[in-house]
Formats: structure tokens, sequence, C-alpha cells
């Protein structure tokens, strides 16, 4: 199949595969299905949720293979990949000798729409940031939506779309390096870069290929487009022109030359006072960054300043983000479950002024836990590890700080329970990934909350 211009595209009659049965491959697949492709969706899992999803999916025309990727797949004219695959594996080789195109879920679904769409990445902050962009443009006509990592399928919105044909639509996306793999074509109106940190080293050799994946969301636009970065970011200060017509930087030092500005305290624009930075209900200095990156990029879309300080003011965050969950006899605990790299942990420690109870573990991602140290030092009191990591994190921690390694999450919380003291805070910002021992990073932070109200009514 060619794929290299994109109105010229037609996926009718054509054979699809969908690699990957996540939200992703299930929103791909029901949109290609409903645009006349013959799908097949592979998945080497075979747990109960693909089961159920593949059932479903039988049930409209869809084959589907389990527990391997067959020979079938590679008969396909087109391959859609879910973003937890890497394209290093065997078969991805055997697929690009074929000429097969390889292609990501979000580059597909970009392909059925002519709509705006705001694409956010970052090592840390996206799913703060999209909120509030959502918040601060959520008014007539725009009709905003939230889609991509933040837990619904650009695919499943976009077939939604197709079926409705609402009058106005902007797409907000969180995105990660690993769905920018894979594009071709996909040309959002504003892309936000936050910041690039150390992240997914267990898949990327070095910080410039991770670097350059998250960069590939610009390398379609024109000076038509906005490209917003951050500007107190190294990396990114290095990688982008910032004298170029459609970049804009955003930053939390004393500079006016970006859109918002701080000056004494205050959030400005125009030599206008907006809000006092006091006032944000969000702790911590990587927020006030991910509030005035919203605000740029809602007042490129045309949102009036009162709307956007309305939204700065009110906004408390989102769950599982540095989310208050209950104090109990006095201890304070907070679920930050989203933090699965060490750059989230050093971020969350940093938010609070009592002294910590940590808990760290999972599914490791390649980062070096040696350098969370100083901090430990400062803050946290009693760091407790559990998962599939808990021998990496031991051996780096061990001779630095008080340790205690547990076999799970209950216990993580009632050990906390009983060892800490009223003003203490328990923090489950755990800096891996949760598929050690729970689906995703949602389930680990609602299973924590449970955990800790079942303490708190006790």
């Amino acid at each position: 199949m060619n794929i290299e211009t994109k109105n010229q595209i037609n996926i009718n009659d054509s054979k699809v595969a969908i690699l990957g049965l996540g939200k992703s491959g299930e929103g791909a697949a029901r949109l290609a299905n409903y645009l006349g492709a013959n799908v097949i969706v592979s998945d080497n899992n075979t747990n109960d949720q693909i089961k159920n999803i593949s059932k479903d999916l039988e049930l409209i025309g869809i084959e589907v293979e389990l527990g391997q990727h067959t020979k079938k797949i590679l008969n396909a004219d087109l391959w859609i990949i879910s973003p937890g695959i890497s394209q290093e594996e065997q078969i991805f080789h055997k697929a690009k000798s074929n000429g097969i195109p390889i292609i990501s879920e979000i580059e597909f679904a970009s392909w059925y729409t002519t709509n705006p769409i705001i694409s956010v990445t970052g090592s840390n902050g996206k799913t703060t940031t999209v909120n509030l962009i959502f918040q601060m443009c959520n008014f007539k006509p725009m009709n905003p939506i939230l889609v991509g990592n933040i837990g619904t399928s650009f695919s499943s919105v976009i077939l939604d779309d197709l079926k409705n044909k609402p009058n106005n639509r902007l797409y907000i996306l969180e995105v990660s390096s690993f769905q920018m793999e894979a594009i071709v074509h996909f040309k959002p109106y504003i892309s936000l870069l936050l910041n690039i940190t150390p992240d997914h080293l267990d898949r990327y050799p070095s910080m410039t290929e991770y670097a350059h994946a998250k960069l590939n969301m610009i390398k379609n636009q024109t000076d038509k487009d906005h490209i917003v970065y951050n500007i107190d970011d190294e990396i990114l200060k290095k990688r982008i022109d910032g004298n170029q017509s459609n970049s804009q930087g955003f930053s939390i030092a004393e500079n006016d030359q970006t859109i918002f500005y701080i000056k004494n305290s205050k959030i400005c624009k125009n030599n206008s006072e907006l809000i006092c930075i006091e006032e944000l209900n969000l702790p911590g200095k990587h927020n006030l960054a991910n509030s005035l990156a919203a605000a740029t990029v809602a007042s490129l879309m045309g949102a009036r300043d009162t709307q956007i300080s309305k939204v700065l003011k009110t906004f408390t965050g989102v769950e599982h983000r540095l989310e208050f969950v209950s104090s109990v006899s006095g201890v304070s605990y907070y679920n930050d479950s989203k933090a699965t790299n060490l750059e989230s942990v050093k971020v969350a420690i940093n938010s609070f002024e009592n002294k910590i109870y940590l808990i760290l573990g999972g599914k490791d991602k390649g980062g070096d836990f040696e350098e969370l140290i100083p901090l430990l030092k400062e803050k946290v009191k009693n760091v407790i590890i559990f998962g599939e990591a808990t021998e990496k994190i031991s051996l780096a921690l061990r001779d630095a700080v008080r340790l205690k390694q547990v076999k799970n999450l209950k216990d993580a919380v009632e050990f906390c329970h009983l060892e800490a003291t009223p003003g203490d805070t328990v923090l489950l910002s755990p800096g891996c990934a949760s598929f050690d021992q729970f689906a995703n990073y949602e389930e680990r932070g609602q299973i924590f909350k449970e955990f800790v109200n079942n303490i708190a009514t006790a």
C-alpha cells in the first residue's frame, strides 16, 4: 500500500493488521473495520481482558489471533502498531522487508480528520497539562475532547465523530515517545513539548534517540502551525529554533519574552497581572510550568484571559498525580501512581515540606535509582520497596537510606501505617511501570487508595 500522499490513501478492501489489543489497538481495529478494511488483530498475550475484547471484535467480523504473531499478518497491506510494541522485534524486520508500511495508531486516526489537533508530550506533566488545556479551551465553538494516553484512543473518538459528525471539534492529545516512532503525516496545529528528562531507557539506547522520538511530533508542522516549548529545558532549548515564527516558549523564570511570564510572584501577560502564584491549587514548580504551558496553548487557541485565570485558580489536579487520598492519625497519604520514571519521583518529593515515607517499585524502566539519594537523605524518612525492581533498587539505595523491602503494595501501606507519625507524608510515587503486578498505573493507584481508605475506616 502506498501511503505517501495522505489524501489519496484508501484502505477499503485492503488487508490491515493491528498489532496489540489494548485501547489503541481496539480503537484502530474498529475504525479500520468501519472504513471497509479486512482487519486482523494480533497480540502475543492471552489474558482475560484481551479475550473479552477479542470476542466483541469477532462479532463484527474482525479476525483475532492471541498468544503469538503468526505469518498471517505478513500478508497485510498495512500495519498499525500499539505503542507498547517495540519495532526491534524480529517480525518487524520481516514486515519491512516485505514492504509493509508500519504506522502508529495516532497516525492512522489523524488521516480521517481536518479538525485542529493539540498534541502534548514530555517526560512529565502531560496528564495535568492536557486537563488544564481542556478546561481552558472548553468554550463555544471549540468542542474539545481529550484523547490519547489520557485513556481514550484517538481512533475511537474519530470513529464516533465520523458517525455523528459534530459541527466543531478540537482534539487534545496526550502522546508518548512510543506513539511518535511511526508517524508519516501526523501534524498537530499546536505541538506542546513540556520537558525531556531520562525515561524509557529500557527501550531507547540513549537520551538522543529518546529525544528524537519526542521531537518527531513537530516534523510535519509548517509556519501556519505552532510549536510551544519549555525554554528552561536545556534539551528543548538546543533542539528548537526559538527564532522561528511558529515557535513560542514558556518559562517559570522572570522572562517577559513569553506570552505569559512571572513577575513579582504573579503570572502576567501584556503588563497586566492575571493571578498570584500562591492562588494556584497545584503544588510545586513543575505545576507552575504546566500551568504556563497550558495557558500559552489556550491563548493561541483564542481563549480569553478571564477563562484562563479562572481555570488556574480552580483546577485541583488529576487522579493518580500527587492526589491527596486521606489523613489517618495525622499522617497524609498521597497517590502519585502515574510517576513511572525517576524525574517524576524527584518532582513529587520536592512538592512536600514534611518528612516522607516513600513507596517505590514496580517494573524497572532503566533508570538509575542512585540519582534519588541526595533527595532521599534530605526529605525521606524511609523508602519502602516492592515489585520486580526490588533488587535493583536495594542495590542502589541500601547503603544510603533506611530501606524496607515488602512483598506487595498492601504490605507497603500497612508498614507505613504502623511506622509513620503525625505530620509525616506517605507517598506512593513508584518510579517504575506497573505491569509486574497491575494492569496499569490507574489500577495501582486505585488499589493504593482502597488500602488507605480501609485503614482510615478500620
